[in-house]
């Protein structure tokens, strides 16, 4: 972009192109630099926006080089400090040669020694448009540019000042400041915001140092070589014992490229040292079982190093390949330890060298350099623990989908620190965790054998809390084998100390010694297992050591069966495509949907689902036929989420502020003046709300062609958080009747939330707003007194404790109501679907399906749950009004 104040070429602002970046080509060596050359302009299509990037350089100064494309080139701007969200702040940002529009594409390092030589992040970009004037390049000139951004980190209306005006550049400075305009993206006091929150990738997900590591700036050092071995030395010996890193329970495998992914092994876990030829193998305690496992001692002892220390998981193997912990159970029990395995994940410590503060990375391939150095068989007791670069949601998908317990990520770039911490994560398939046994039950036939086993964990404070019994996973020999070891154990009080264990009736108390494997289902509300099985006993686990685990965040509903109809996940086997290869797919070959091109599609939306803003666009173009009828031609509030769930979200009835083009608008009287809504028209305009961030839709009760008078009422059942469902249910149900009894018919619809909606449709449209709101506040009114410990119809929230609050809110002009099929910008995906009365009874929550179930659902129903529902035209009549105390 020629600009004013360097060499004569630079100054019209016509010129060609490839004149302009005459700077950029003379300050580069492209046979050492990667970056882009300085070919023929390129020149997208006629009326595509133009583009922005924002690319985080770390050279001789961290900046943030802010570039606008204008003129077939990139205008660049280095910012010194990133940009800040607070209008208050101005952002110094340096004029830079032009660069060619080839580098909005460009991540990864810069040689030491070349111009600008670092590494260079993709860390925002999409489009902009000007708002002041016609001419972009004129507006340079003037030395002030107005611009509205809509990109994935930046967006709203941001302002390039020149310091100075025009006769600075005149004189040869072009210091700018780069200033956040007021306005719904704008963050008063907290302008570092953007900067400190986005420390990876807007592409890739990669944070700065794994940039510099996979595109050759800083590389891992290479294992050492071993052409012989030699006497071990007393600084060669790695520590007596180091206590095994531990991961933290997730709902789901984690997004992103800074998370490396490992099969969940279903085995004892190990610590194995190695010095001076002598192996040992020690539990997670510190425990010695080198005696128990000599054969895997020896193949220890044979590898080619003096000092080692590994960490890593004993398994037996099933038919399939997968690790069963009963197999494993089996062959200790009968001394075939000729069947186990060693699977190394991690490595600690190496020829006198301590590899704890190393990144995870380093360890792991100084383990595999370590173990093709000892030129082991492909059925060796040692083997190494492979793993998948990113893909943390599709990876665990598809364990789960094998049967697999579950998928361990690692921060890639971390230290190995031992204890439980977060840069472990472990997600599992299936709920599985130890239990302390308490006590048993005897068979119903009597005997020698066992009925039930009584299980519990320790609380907060030490105390023994009673889970239930579990009756099944036993062989007969099994059984037999526990018994006689309860036997010995028993004694005549409960050690359970909460819980609801005194309660049950033939339970034999015993000491709480033995650690039981348990897989289940489901918790009860009352903290009871169900169905459990038993799996086998853990004789690595100190029974005080035994907790609950939880997921940090758990999805409602995980729904495996029904996830069958989602996209394919890639084999763990095959890991997934590179970084850069995606970054190339996503700018070559970006999605379209009726018509609507979807940008950054590979940007996650939901951050613990990982699921993409171009996965979220492919259902709301499976949706959109469904959803059209309910929201078509009606005033709309919608909830964005331009960075995605959680992040800088907001609230927006009216058009502009980045909306696709295809999202239309309808006027609407407010307060005596006409404001433009948001409207959509078709599915055009569905797919564009979700090009646009948009993750929920609230439509009005009225449509377009008489905002007078609503063709829908809305009951909203909405329960205090400590009301069980099955509350609710019955609430809907009573609602239903309520209505039924006035001559009205109803449906009845999930929120993706933890209430339900009743929807009346009022087809007729002869009821205006202040009916159809008196009549169902005063329906809520009735119900609220005639069942005061059940109902309030109040919103306060201290009278709601305990209750269900039946909301009429959803019925005043200008109110709206979460759209049927509309996503929630919620954690787990889930959405809001229309369900049939007889559906009611099977519901488990209000959030039952999700963005990835739903899809297998529609698939399966032969019918819409909501058929006839045009055909009900019915409105609130003169008897219904007066019945309830109206007219």
């Amino acid at each position: 972009m020629p600009r004013n104040g360097s060499s004569d070429d630079e100054t019209k602002p016509a010129v060609r192109a490839a004149d302009a970046l005459a700077a950029y080509v003379a300050k580069r060596d492209f046979s050492k630099t990667r970056e882009p050359p300085a070919g023929k302009a390129k020149r997208r299509k006629k009326g595509d926006p133009p583009i922005f990037v924002v690319q985080k350089h770390a050279a001789t100064r961290l900046h943030w080089d802010f570039r606008l494309e204008m003129n077939g080139v990139l205008a660049s701007w280095a910012v010194t400090k990133g940009p800040s969200l607070d209008p208050a702040d101005k952002r110094l940002a340096v004029h830079t040669e032009d660069h060619p529009l080839d580098y909005a594409g460009f991540e990864g390092t810069i040689p030491k020694g070349q111009y600008g030589g670092g590494t260079v992040m993709l860390w925002d970009g999409g489009t902009w448009e000007l708002l002041e004037g016609d001419d972009p390049v004129a507006q340079v000139e003037k030395g002030k540019l107005d611009v509205l951004l809509h990109g994935q980190r930046m967006n709203g209306r941001w302002a390039l000042v020149r310091m100075g005006g025009r006769r600075a550049a005149d004189k040869g400075k072009d210091n700018w400041l780069l200033l956040k305009k007021k306005d719904d993206h704008a963050r008063p006091g907290d302008g570092d915001w953007l900067v400190t929150q986005h420390m990876t990738s807007a592409v890739t997900d990669r944070p700065m140092d794994v940039i510099a590591a996979e595109e050759g700036e800083a590389p891992p050092p290479p294992p050492k070589p071993k052409t012989a071995r030699r006497k071990a030395a007393a600084s060669d010996a790695p520590p007596p014992f180091v206590a095994p890193q531990l991961a933290t329970r997730e709902a789901r495998a984690p997004a992103g490229g800074a998370w490396l992914h490992e099969i969940k092994f279903d085995g004892y876990r190990m610590i194995g040292r190695l010095h001076g030829g002598k192996a040992s193998l020690l539990t997670r305690t510190g425990k010695d079982w080198t005696t128990r496992f000599k054969a895997l001692a020896e193949a220890l002892a044979a590898l080619p190093a003096d000092g080692l220390m590994v960490d890593g998981e004993i398994v037996v193997l099933d038919d399939a390949g997968a690790s069963d912990f009963g197999l494993l159970q089996e062959a200790i029990g009968e001394a075939r330890t000729d069947a186990i395995v060693f699977q190394l994940f991690d490595c600690v410590f190496l020829d006198g060298e301590d590899l704890r503060d190393r990144p995870l990375v380093e360890r792991k391939e100084r383990l595999r350099s370590l173990l093709e150095d000892a030129d082991l068989p492909e059925d060796a007791l040692l083997r190494y623990s492979d793993h998948i670069d990113g893909a943390g949601p599709r990876v665990w998908e598809k364990a789960c989908s094998m049967s697999l317990e579950g998928v361990v990520s690692k921060r890639r770039d971390a230290p190995y620190r031992s204890g439980r911490g977060r840069d472990w994560v472990k997600s599992k398939c299936i709920e599985r965790q130890e239990f302390v046994v308490g006590g048993f039950t005897a068979p119903t036939t009597g005997g020698p054998g066992l009925g039930a086993l009584a299980v519990g964990y320790y609380d907060a404070h030490g105390a023994l809390t009673y889970a239930g019994k579990v009756g099944t996973g036993y062989t007969e020999a099994v059984a037999k084998k526990l018994r006689a070891r309860l036997d010995k154990a028993q004694r005549k009080t409960s050690p359970f100390v909460t819980g609801g264990a005194a309660s049950e009736r033939g339970i034999r108390w015993v000491t709480p010694e033995l650690v039981a494997e348990i897989e289940y289902a489901a918790w009860t509300r009352e903290g009871i297992l169900r169905h459990a099985a038993f799996k086998g006993l853990r004789e690595d686990k100190d029974p005080r050591e035994v907790v609950l685990e939880s997921p940090a965040e758990t999805p409602p509903d995980v729904g495996f069966a029904e996830t069958t109809e989602t996209p394919p996940v890639d084999d763990p086997a095959d890991p997934p495509p590179p970084p850069k290869a995606k970054m190339a797919k996503a700018k070559t070959n970006p999605p379209e949907y009726r018509g609507v091109r979807i940008t950054s599609p590979e940007r996650v939306v939901y951050p613990s689902q990982g699921l993409t803003k171009g996965q979220l666009a492919e259902y709301m173009d499976l949706v959109a036929d469904r959803m059209l009828p309910f929201v078509a031609n009606r005033p709309l509030g919608l909830v964005r989420c331009p960075e995605g769930r959680g992040d800088s979200c907001f609230f927006q009835r009216h058009p502009g502020m980045g909306l696709a083009k295809s999202v239309a608008s309808v006027p609407v009287e407010e307060k005596g003046k006409r404001k433009a809504h948001v409207m959509v028209t078709d599915a055009a305009g569905l797919i564009g709300l979700a090009q646009s961030g948009v993750m929920e839709i609230h439509p009005w009760g009225a449509r377009a062609d008489d905002l007078a008078h609503p063709d829908v009422m809305i009951l909203d059942l909405d329960p205090d958080p400590a009301v069980p469902f099955d509350r609710v249910k019955e609430a809907a149900r009573e609602v239903k009747q309520r209505l039924a009894d006035l001559g009205l018919d109803s449906l009845v619809k999930t929120t993706g939330g933890k209430g339900l909606h009743v929807v009346v449709p009022l087809l007729q449209r002869r009821n205006d707003w202040a009916e159809v709101k008196g009549f169902s506040q005063k329906l809520a009114r009735q119900m609220a007194a005639d069942d005061p410990d059940t109902y309030v119809a109040v919103m306060t929230k201290a009278k709601r404790t305990g209750r269900i609050y039946v909301d009429y809110l959803r019925n005043g002009h200008g109110s709206t109501a979460i759209a049927p099929y509309s996503t929630r910008s919620r954690e787990g995906a889930p959405v809001a679907a229309p369900i049939a009365w007889d559906e009611l009874a099977r519901l488990p929550s209000g959030a039952r399906w999700t963005v990835e179930t739903l899809p297998a659902r529609l698939k399966r129903l032969k019918a819409h749950p909501w058929a006839g529902y045009w055909d009900l035209k019915q409105s609130l009549t003169r008897k219904a009004l007066k019945a309830v105390g109206l007219g």
